[in-house]
């Protein structure tokens, strides 16, 4: 018998050490799918606070008058695409031998390929998704519902708003609407649709949580966040999906979560439709986003801003600084006055404001309500770009910028007299393109281009354009200096 026992133990422990190497090497999907079991439905149902039972055909009449998701998903699955954005990624390798004979690692490029998830919003093959999606692909490829696959161009992006527009070459899709966001209302149900962990074509439930939120997601200087939040299942590859209501029209872009795990935990949030609607047309028509700014600093009304300036309002934005020669400087507002309304559309919060004023564009002038003391005082302002001027960035500024692989702004007046010039562009960021390659680095302030033995001074981003618009196969030279540095000069082909 103790013998019989030993052996059964030895099995036993053998069993279990087998066990456990398979585990250790080969580990269970995180993701596995199971099959729901059938749940067990009582007979009756009693309510929340009496003893009557009811009846199974009451409770499921009740279940009945439940809303339908049916027909928005109907609506929707055919609009709502698989996006693979493919790149490379220069990886570093480590070699201390190499190293020795050549100063630095060899470094190799890689491939990369990210995915999401994208929604139609015309016939024409438009496309919207997340920035962050296709961010750094040199090839897009989308995959329909019907398992077509196209190769998408990609028509521009907005990284404030993490909004980007493809377009596939196929006429006739079946497409989204957009919905009028700023109507929908806090507990109202709407559908996630999307293809998260791979999973095309999924739909989840759930309603609207809040508005207007802000998370500090997007890592850009003048980043909007004025969110939908939702408690609708949202997971990675549902980026770039659509937020619909139970017409299938479009509430907003899925955009992030909430999470501890990169999973969802609960809560997820969406770019508004009318945030969304404004950034396309504007990269249809324009290929770039045309940003408007009212000139103020501005905070949040609460208890404690409301206690320490002994304002009467407890919520609206507070200005707390304008800017010089800015709109709402120019229109007669003050320091201390609170925003409390733009074009009549109520605005509680900073983010309300910044979606408001991010559906127009500079020269578009605009009605602000404030309070003042406690009156009410309306004021016209007309939007100014983030030069300070009401023009807009025309395709041949866009495209040089994109020639020479820059992003361009203004530096302040004051910074330059303390460079001692009175004009120049500064190099704010750079990607690949021709100022990158031939050595140039960001914070390089430009003064002049000769182009054809024709010198152009830069006094603002769209001279650059100017300056090379229309040029072919002639050499380039740049003028400019680092701050505190000598004078450079840069020479390149186009």
């Amino acid at each position: 018998m103790k013998k019989l026992l030993g052996t059964f133990a030895v099995a036993l422990l053998g069993g279990a050490v087998a066990l456990g190497t398979y585990t250790y090497f080969f580990p269970q999907n995180p993701y596995e799918v199971r099959m729901v079991e059938p749940a067990s439905y009582p007979t009756s149902f009693r309510p929340a606070g009496g003893s009557t039972p009811l009846s199974r055909s009451a409770s499921l009449s009740a279940v009945a008058g439940a809303p339908d998701f049916v027909n928005a998903a109907n609506k929707t699955l055919a609009s709502v695409v698989h996006v693979e954005a493919i790149g490379s990624q220069e990886v570093t390798y480590n070699n201390p031998f190499y190293e020795y004979f050549y100063g630095q690692s060899p470094r190799r490029s890689t491939p990369t390929l990210s995915s999401g998830s994208g929604v139609i919003i015309d016939s024409d093959g438009y496309i919207v998704t997340n920035n962050h999606v296709i961010y750094g692909a040199s090839k897009i490829r989308v995959t329909m519902d019907d398992n077509r696959v196209f190769t998408a161009s990609l028509v521009g992006t907005d990284p404030t708003t993490d909004i980007a527009l493809l377009q596939v070459d196929e006429n006739d899709l079946p497409f989204i609407p957009f919905t009028n966001s700023d109507e929908v209302r806090v507990g109202e149900w709407v559908l996630a649709v999307g293809n998260p962990f791979n999973l095309t074509s999924t739909v989840t439930a759930g309603i609207v949580s809040a508005k207007g939120r802000s998370i500090n997601i997007i890592p850009e200087r003048f980043a909007i966040e004025s969110f939908i939040q939702t408690d609708a299942a949202v997971n990675p590859g549902n980026s770039g999906g659509a937020l619909v209501n139970t017409d299938g029209a479009l509430v907003g872009i899925n955009t992030a979560i909430s999470t501890r795990t990169g999973s969802f935990e609960g809560y997820s949030f969406a770019v508004p439709a009318n945030m969304v609607s404004k950034v396309v047309s504007d990269l249809k028509e324009y290929g770039t986003v045309q940003r408007a700014f009212i000139g103020v600093n501005i905070r949040d009304v609460n208890a404690q801003l409301a206690k320490e300036f002994d304002l009467n309002l407890n919520n609206g934005v507070y200005v707390g600084g304008l800017t010089e020669e800015g709109a709402a400087a120019d229109a007669g507002m003050k320091v201390g006055d609170i925003i409390v309304a733009v074009n009549d559309v109520p605005v509680q919060r900073v983010t309300e404001l910044q979606e408001q004023i991010a559906r127009y564009r500079p020269g578009d002038r605009v009605n602000v309500l404030v309070n003042r003391e406690g009156q009410e005082r309306n004021f016209s302002l007309v939007l100014r770009n983030m030069q300070g001027s009401t023009s807009l960035i025309d395709r041949e500024e866009l495209m040089a910028s994109r020639i020479l692989g820059a992003e361009l702004e203004l530096p302040s007046q004051r910074e330059l007299s303390a460079y001692g010039v009175d004009h120049g562009v500064r190099i704010k960021a750079l990607e690949s393109g021709k100022l990158r390659s031939e050595g140039i680095r960001e914070g390089f302030i430009i003064t002049e281009i000769t182009v054809d033995n024709q010198t152009y001074d830069i006094k603002r981003p769209k001279d650059v354009g100017d300056a090379l618009k229309g040029r072919e196969d002639v050499g380039v030279f740049v003028k400019g200096f680092y701050p505190g540095g000598k004078v450079r000069y840069y020479a390149f082909g186009l």
